[in-house]
């Protein structure tokens, strides 16, 4: 059975001749008759009574229109509702990214795309609470870039080894604290072997490992007061004066410069961090490939100072 067969029906039914109906259909009148003896034979009744003119439905065709009219509007219906699904969603690009990232360097980066070649609609995975929720959404398809910090220390990085990655710049996070009246460190590191309150990320973001694998943070004497994997919510506790807490440097810019907040030590203390793009081995949608090569031509954008 072929749905045109359904359509070559319907056509007849309603031009009420096989003349109309094959012009109607732009085939010829004996390829028409052919598909309807077909169509008959796999019923296994006559649909036309071929004696009369104009032709008419049988008993037989008359129960049969109905069926055949709901069955063609439910399957091109369907086919329309999925053509737009699958439309819909093969244009949508689908990114994961660290939180801190979304807020800094995320806008201008895909801006300055945008400027060199149109990208459509972008969403936003939503966000997850650990790092290795935010690499499951890659390794479960389910995003076609993700874009991270990275760091060679943290091991979780190595299961991205296998996908396709860009290096589109660099960070630093660095230990901040509010300063007292005098605008010295209200919470100085490495100066003295005193308990500095810690502002941690916990054990389970990316941020939490990376600091965890610096033996030189580690042998500091930090006392962890409050925990948060979110650095947007680290750095409101840190301007309550709550305590120390290593930052991302480009969420940190007009608060440096305020003096609102400022660095709890030297750049010794430092972790420098790479920026990276990683996407799927095979990338669903033409736009996705679009944005991967325009992101590969570019230059390297520097994360905002």
């Amino acid at each position: 059975m072929e749905l045109k067969w359904f359509e070559d029906f319907l056509s007849i039914a309603r031009c009420c001749t096989f003349t109309r109906a094959a012009d109607e259909r732009h085939i010829t009148q004996s390829a028409l008759s052919r598909r309807i003896r077909q169509l008959e034979a796999w019923l296994g009744v006559p649909l036309f009574d071929r004696k009369t003119y104009p032709v008419t439905l049988t008993p037989e065709g008359q129960a049969f229109l109905l069926t055949a009219s709901e069955t063609v509007f439910a399957i091109n219906h369907l086919r329309s509702d999925l053509h737009r699904r699958y439309e819909k969603r093969t244009s949508v690009l689908r990114f994961a990214m660290l939180n801190t990232l979304s807020l800094t360097f995320f806008p201008t980066w895909i801006e300055q795309l945008k400027q060199r070649q149109p990208l459509g609609y972008i969403r936003l995975c939503d966000q997850k609470p650990t790092f290795v929720e935010q690499i499951a959404l890659l390794h479960g398809n389910e995003t076609d870039f993700l874009l991270t910090y990275a760091h060679d220390s943290v091991a979780l990085i190595q299961q991205l080894q296998h996908y396709p990655m860009l290096s589109l710049g660099t960070e630093r996070a660095i230990a901040v604290c509010r300063p007292d009246s005098t605008g010295k460190p209200l919470y100085a590191v490495g100066v003295s072997n005193e308990p500095i309150p810690f502002l941690s990320y916990g054990d389970h973001s990316f941020f939490a490992h990376a600091l965890a694998r610096s033996e030189a943070i580690q042998s500091l004497p930090l006392v962890a007061i409050y925990e948060n994997g979110m650095s947007i919510n680290l750095k409101a506790m840190t301007m309550a004066g709550s305590g120390v807490a290593w930052l991302p440097e480009s969420l940190l810019q007009a608060e440096l410069e305020s003096g609102a907040l400022v660095r709890a030590g030297n750049t010794s203390w430092d972790v420098p961090l790479d920026i990276r793009l990683y996407r799927q081995p095979v990338l669903r949608a033409e736009s996705a490939r679009l944005l991967w090569q325009c992101a590969a031509d570019s230059e390297k954008i520097p994360s905002p100072a």
